[in-house]
């Protein structure tokens, strides 16, 4: 994107692409940076930016007091951070209400993403139900809210604590006597899997501890004395 790109050179595309359906476009018509207006129909107010920000937003939410027919309109980018950007503001854009616009600025190419249109949310029962069991299994509450994802006790670390912290007081034990001390049904297949390096199978349905496990016994041992 070029350094001295300025949001008027946004305008033109946009004003042709609105004068292409019908409207008659005029910039600057109060604290709008383009209307438009089509007969007897609601105006459409387009807020023009040079990439996305919270500015835009708080801008366009303010058009909505005006109109329901509010977009917002940026340079398009290219390659992957673009797109991923594109689509992370394009749900942004429909959870509030607002329309989408980018604009080619090598061939002055507007393209509209999305229209304006009520938010209606659709609510995952399946990610609910999960979230719910992740919060009933969990034990205490280790995480202070803000954490990287990457250090966040799990309810399956915790049901891996469990038995990293028996192994490590009673030495290599039966799987199934792992399972019904700690309470983890699923005992032998968490070691058999052995997601985080802490376990290993020293004979049939016996399992110990590896050295990285050692080490983890260290590293967790606050967690490991609540459960």
């Amino acid at each position: 994107m070029a350094a001295n790109l300025a949001e008027t050179d946004l305008y033109e595309p946009v004003k042709a692409l609105l004068q292409a359906q019908g409207y008659q476009v005029k910039g600057e018509v109060g604290p709008a940076d383009i209307v438009a207006v089509r007969d007897d129909e609601p105006p459409v107010i387009v807020e023009l930016k040079t990439g996305f920000s919270l500015a835009l937003f708080h801008q366009a939410i303010e058009r909505l007091k005006v109109t329901d027919t509010v977009y917002v309109a940026v340079p398009r980018g290219t390659g992957r951070p673009f797109q991923k950007s594109l689509m992370a503001n394009k749900t942004l854009c429909r959870r509030l209400g607002l329309g989408l616009i980018t604009v080619r600025l090598r061939d002055r190419f507007a393209e509209v993403h999305l229209d304006p249109a009520p938010y209606a949310p659709r609510q995952s029962k399946a990610r609910k139900e999960r979230l719910l069991r992740e919060f009933a299994r969990r034990v205490g509450d280790p995480n202070p809210g803000g954490m990287a994802v990457g250090k966040r006790v799990t309810a399956y670390r915790q049901d891996a604590l469990k038995c990293l912290k028996l192994l490590h007081e009673n030495g290599p034990t039966k799987a199934s006597q792992v399972a019904a001390a700690t309470d983890v049904p699923n005992a032998r297949r968490l070691m058999a899997d052995d997601h985080y390096g802490w376990f290993e199978r020293v004979d049939k349905g016996i399992y110990a501890i590896t050295p990285r496990g050692e080490q983890a016994v260290g590293e967790y041992a606050e967690q490991m004395e609540g459960l």
